[in-house]
C-alpha cells in the first residue's frame, strides 16, 4: 500500500507540474508579443503587467507545490486549465498587436473592446490563484472566501475549501471541515458527487486514520457516511484502500469513534457486495464481535455445556477466546474490546456501550446478508454465543438487530450444506443456545417484529432438526393461529420447509404438525390474502402429500378446500399447478368411501 501511495504521489506531483508548465510558458509568450506590440502598446504594456502578476503567482505556486507534499491540487488544476485559455485569448490578441498599415485598421474597430474583455477574464485568474495561495497562507482554512472560478457554484468553492483545510489545515479547522462537509454531504446527492469528483475521500479516510483526537475521527467518519449512500460511492471508498483504515480504527479506537466507524460499516455492507467480501477479507467481523461481548458473561454457557462431547467442549474454547492477527503479530480481543482503550471503555456510561452495541449488532446484520463468507466467519467466532446471549438478555433495537442477524446467517446456511452442518449441528453449544432463543422469542414475546425473524431463522434451519425434534415443531404450529396474519403466514412457510419433499424427514414433521392440531388454524389461514393463501396452500399440499390418510385432513375437507383454490391460486401463482394436483390426487386416494360424481382435477 506504501508503494503505491507512493507511486500515486509521484504521478500527481508530474501533473501538477505539467499543468503549471503549460500557463507559464504561454504567460512568456504574451509578455514577448506584448513588448514587441506596433499598436495599441499602451494596452498590451496594462495587459503584460496582468500576466506578470499572474506568471509570478504561477512560478510561486510551483515552489509551494514542490515543498508541500500535502497540496490539494484539485482547484489548482481546474484554475490552471482556466488560466491556460484566457492567456491563449491574450496571446492571440497581442500577437495582432504587431499587424501595421491596412491591417492595423482592420482590427482596430474591435481591439478597444477584446482588451478590455480579456483584461477581465485575467484579472478572475488573478483573483483565483490569490485565493488558491490564500489557502498556504491560512493553513487551508478559507471557508469565506470566493474564487471567481466558482462564482457561479458556491458549493464547489465550499468543497474545495472544506477538502484542503482536512488535508491541511491545523486541528480543530480540520474537524470544522469535515463537520461541514458531512452536512453539505447530507443536504443532496450532488453535493456527495461533487465531494466524490473533488477527490474528498481520500483526505477523510486520512483524517480517520491519523486523526489528532476522537472528534476528527468522528467527523469524518460521519462525512464517509453522509457520502457513502449508494453503491458506487461506497466502491470509491474501497478504490482508496479504505476498508484496511476503517478496520484497523474500528479495532483500536475509543468507544464513541467505533461506534459511528460500526455504522460506516453497516452502510458498506448493506449497499455494496463487493465491499461485503473486501470487509471480510480484512476480517471487520472479529472485532464487530468482541465489541458487541462486552460485559457478557459467558460462563453459564459453559456450565450448561459441561454434559456436551469433549469434541464441543473444545470447540467452545475456541469460540470463547480467540486471536486476532495483526501485521504478524497477536492482539488478543477480550470481552470488553480491542486492547489500547479497554479502561476507557469500562468507564463509559451504559447508554454509550449500548449505541456501540447496536451499531455493531447492525453491521453484522448487514454484512452477513447473503454472504457465506461473512457468514461462516461470524460463525467461526463466539458470534453465535454472543447473539444468543443478547437477544436473551436485551431488549430494543439491540435485541431486534441481533435477530435480524442470526436470520441473515440461517437464511445463507440454507443453501450452504457446509456452513449449516458446520454452525448448527443440535449438539453444538453456540447452536444451542441460539435455537434455544429463538424458541423462547417466539413462544414468550409479543412484538410481531421479534417473531418473524425468529421463525424465519428456525424454517431455514428446518433440514437440520432429526424427526425427534419436536420441540421445534410445536411453538411453529401455535403461531399459525396468530392474529397477526403476517406471522400465521411466517410459520406457514417455516413449517413448510420442513414438510417440503427436499427435507428427509418430512413425513415425521408432518405427522407431528397434525398431532399439534395444525390443520384446523392452517384451514383458517388460506381464507386470509394472497399471500397467506398461497403459502397456507402450499403447506396444506405437503401434509396432504405426506399424511394424506390422516383423518384430521379430512375433517376439516382438506381436499374440498384445495379444490375450490385450485383454479384462482394457479391463475396467480402457475408455479404451484404441479404441487396442487398431485395433493388434490393424493387426497382422493385416501378418501374414505366412493364418490361417483366427484370430478378428477385437471389444472
Amino acid at each position: 500500500m506504501a508503494v503505491a501511495a507512493t507511486v500515486t504521489s509521484r504521478e500527481e506531483e508530474k501533473t501538477l507540474q505539467h499543468e503549471l508548465t503549460i500557463p507559464i510558458l504561454l504567460a512568456d509568450r504574451v509578455i514577448k508579443f506584448a513588448q514587441e506590440a506596433e499598436s495599441s502598446k499602451q494596452d498590451c504594456s496594462d495587459l503584460a503587467k496582468q500576466v506578470d502578476r499572474l506568471s509570478l503567482m504561477l512560478r510561486s505556486t510551483v515552489r509551494l507545490a514542490s515543498t508541500s507534499p500535502s497540496v490539494y491540487d484539485r482547484p489548482l488544476l481546474r484554475i490552471a486549465s482556466d488560466i491556460s485559455k484566457n492567456l491563449e485569448r491574450a496571446l492571440t490578441l497581442v500577437r495582432k498587436c504587431k499587424h501595421s498599415g491596412l491591417l492595423r485598421q482592420v482590427f482596430s474597430i474591435t481591439s478597444t473592446a477584446d482588451f478590455r474583455k480579456v483584461s477581465n477574464l485575467l484579472e478572475s485568474s488573478i483573483g483565483d490563484m490569490k485565493w488558491f495561495l490564500s489557502i498556504f497562507e491560512s493553513d487551508g482554512c478559507t471557508y469565506l472566501s470566493l474564487p471567481p472560478i466558482a462564482s457561479n457554484d458556491p458549493i464547489l468553492a465550499w468543497v474545495w475549501s472544506y477538502i484542503s483545510t482536512i488535508q491541511m489545515g491545523q486541528p480543530k479547522d480540520r474537524v470544522d471541515a469535515a463537520n461541514e462537509l458531512a452536512s453539505l454531504a447530507r443536504d443532496s446527492d450532488r453535493n456527495k458527487k461533487m465531494i466524490v469528483e473533488e477527490q474528498g475521500i481520500c483526505p477523510l479516510l486520512k483524517l480517520l486514520k491519523e486523526g489528532p483526537s476522537p472528534e476528527a475521527q468522528i467527523a469524518a467518519a460521519n462525512a464517509l457516511f453522509n457520502i457513502a449512500t449508494d453503491q458506487e460511492r461506497v466502491r470509491r471508498i474501497v478504490d482508496w484502500l479504505g476498508v484496511p483504515i476503517i478496520v484497523g480504527v474500528l479495532g483500536d479506537s475509543p468507544t464513541k469513534v467505533q461506534t459511528v466507524v460500526a455504522n460506516l460499516v453497516a452502510s458498506m455492507g448493506e449497499l455494496d457486495p463487493y465491499s461485503q467480501e473486501v470487509l471480510m477479507t480484512e476480517n471487520v467481523t472479529r472485532p464487530l464481535v468482541s465489541l458487541l461481548s462486552i460485559d457478557l458473561d459467558f460462563d453459564d454457557v459453559e456450565n450448561q455445556s459441561a454434559k456436551t462431547s469433549i469434541h464441543s467442549l473444545v470447540q467452545m474454547n475456541k469460540e470463547l477466546s480467540y486471536t486476532r492477527y495483526s501485521n504478524g503479530h497477536s492482539v488478543n480481543y477480550n470481552s470488553d474490546g480491542s486492547s489500547h482503550h479497554r479502561k476507557e471503555r469500562e468507564m463509559e456510561p451504559p447508554e454509550v456501550k449500548l449505541k456501540l452495541k447496536v451499531s455493531c449488532a447492525k453491521a453484522l446484520w448487514k454484512l452477513s446478508k447473503g454472504s457465506v463468507s461473512n457468514s461462516r466467519k461470524i460463525t467461526e467466532t463466539r458470534g453465535l454465543l454472543c447473539l444468543a446471549k443478547i437477544i436473551e438478555k436485551e431488549k430494543g433495537e439491540l435485541q431486534l438487530n441481533c435477530l435480524m442477524t442470526i436470520m441473515e446467517i440461517t437464511a445463507v446456511a440454507e443453501f450452504d450444506v457446509d456452513l449449516r452442518r458446520a454452525a448448527f449441528k443440535t449438539n453444538r453449544p453456540p447452536a444451542m443456545a441460539v435455537l434455544n432463543q429463538l424458541l423462547r422469542v417466539i413462544q414468550e414475546e409479543s412484538d410481531p417484529n421479534l417473531h418473524i425473524p425468529a421463525i424465519r431463522s428456525i424454517g431455514c434451519l428446518g433440514r437440520t432438526f432429526p424427526a425427534r425434534e419436536t420441540r421445534i415443531i410445536e411453538p411453529l404450529v401455535a403461531q399459525l393461529g396468530n392474529s397477526n396474519v403476517n406471522v400465521a403466514t411466517e410459520a406457514a412457510i417455516a413449517l413448510g420447509k420442513f414438510v417440503s419433499p427436499d427435507n428427509f424427514n418430512c413425513s415425521q414433521h408432518s405427522k407431528a404438525i397434525i398431532e399439534f392440531n395444525g390443520v384446523q388454524p392452517l384451514m383458517k389461514l388460506i381464507r386470509n390474502g394472497d399471500r397467506a393463501r398461497m403459502h397456507g396452500l402450499v403447506l396444506l399440499c405437503y401434509l396432504a402429500l405426506n399424511a394424506g390418510n390422516s383423518k384430521a385432513l379430512e375433517q376439516v375437507r382438506a381436499l374440498n378446500a384445495l379444490e375450490a383454490a385450485a383454479r384462482p391460486v394457479i391463475a396467480q401463482h402457475p408455479e404451484l399447478r404441479d404441487l396442487l394436483a398431485k395433493a388434490i390426487h393424493h387426497l382422493i386416494l385416501y378418501q374414505a368411501g366412493p364418490h361417483p360424481h366427484r370430478q378428477s382435477f385437471a389444472p
